[in-house]
């Protein structure tokens, strides 16, 4: 078996090889044992998007492809800029450096409960107060300082502006209904007023998602525990971040979208702020309605986007 990685020139041919750990797994614990880690009970992440392995108990390798880079550096640069800023956990970094033209990390490993296996089963009160403590996770990394985030690319007004190009034909290409196609000119029209283009950035991590948070278990009380995957962070405006835990985890439930954004530091859910969130989430850079709006049904419910928007944030 080789000990060195490959070249890869398209996201394809680095899945196939990411997702058969017997071709990478002895490198990436030839790293470890190089930087003189524990590389004895190696634990292989199947989901994600890199090279992830845990390390024991206590650490985390990534190893990123030359091809992912940018999510190298926005990882490296988030973990740097928020060291000690925050009131929740993050990973810390260990180690760094480059194998083959590929970058790594060596981060702490959080305690925890990845939320997406047990945020089905909580109670409805439990998931509101969650919900809560995302909001203020959220506009907690978004007071930190950008520092060096302050270059990440691509820029906000570029990113919206490349995203309104192309968010017709993505949506027509991932199979949304005629019915709200039909609404995306107008949308887009209100888009160019309501998204600011100039307005002081912040940090984005673009994931507040079950399967990006770390819930834990007090006397049968579960709450958010820590925070990780920092690999898509961009520099923009602020409402960007409420469309994962929207979409993934509110499903349109009034106390949960209430916790959500008064958590967020929002009192009141007015149509402007709707129709606004309703843009971004169409111009999202993940963005599959079809996919990720948990809401039973919504497809047949509402007759349009604006109707869809009511339904996501209701109230």
């Amino acid at each position: 078996m080789s000990m060195t990685l490959p070249h890869f020139t398209d996201a394809e041919s680095f899945c196939a090889f990411r997702t058969d750990a017997s071709r990478w797994l002895s490198i990436a614990l030839d790293i470890a044992r190089g930087r003189g880690l524990d590389a004895g009970a190696p634990h292989v992440f199947a989901t994600g998007t890199n090279l992830v392995v845990g390390l024991g108990d206590k650490l985390i390798l990534k190893i990123f492809p030359p091809l992912l880079r940018a999510q190298f550096v926005s990882e490296r640069g988030s973990l740097t800029q928020l060291k000690g800023r925050l009131h929740l956990p993050i990973p810390e970094i260990v180690a760094e450096g480059e194998r083959d033209g590929w970058p790594y990390l060596v981060i702490t490993r959080l305690a925890g409960t990845l939320g997406s296996e047990v945020w089905p089963h909580l109670p409805e009160g439990q998931k509101e107060h969650v919900l809560r403590q995302i909001g203020e996770t959220i506009a907690a990394v978004q007071r930190a300082p950008l520092g060096a985030l302050a270059q990440i690319e691509p820029r906000w007004a570029d990113f919206m502006r490349r995203q309104m190009q192309g968010c017709r034909a993505r949506h027509t290409r991932l199979g949304l209904a005629p019915r709200f196609l039909a609404g995306l000119d107008d949308l887009l029209r209100d888009a160019e007023k309501l998204i600011p283009m100039d307005a002081p950035p912040v940090i984005l991590t673009g994931e507040y998602i079950p399967e990006n948070v770390l819930l834990g278990c007090d006397d049968g009380n579960w709450s958010l525990k820590g925070l990780f995957d920092f690999g898509d962070v961009l520099a923009g405006w602020r409402d960007y971040d409420l469309l994962g835990p929207s979409a993934f985890m509110a499903a349109g439930r009034p106390g949960r979208v209430k916790s959500l954004l008064e958590g967020f530091g929002y009192a009141k859910l007015d149509f402007a702020l709707k129709r606004r969130l309703m843009a971004l989430m169409l111009l999202h850079r993940a963005s599959d309605l079809n996919s990720h709006v948990c809401i039973e049904g919504w497809q047949e419910k509402a007759a349009d986007l604006i109707e869809l928007q009511e339904m996501i944030w209701p109230g």
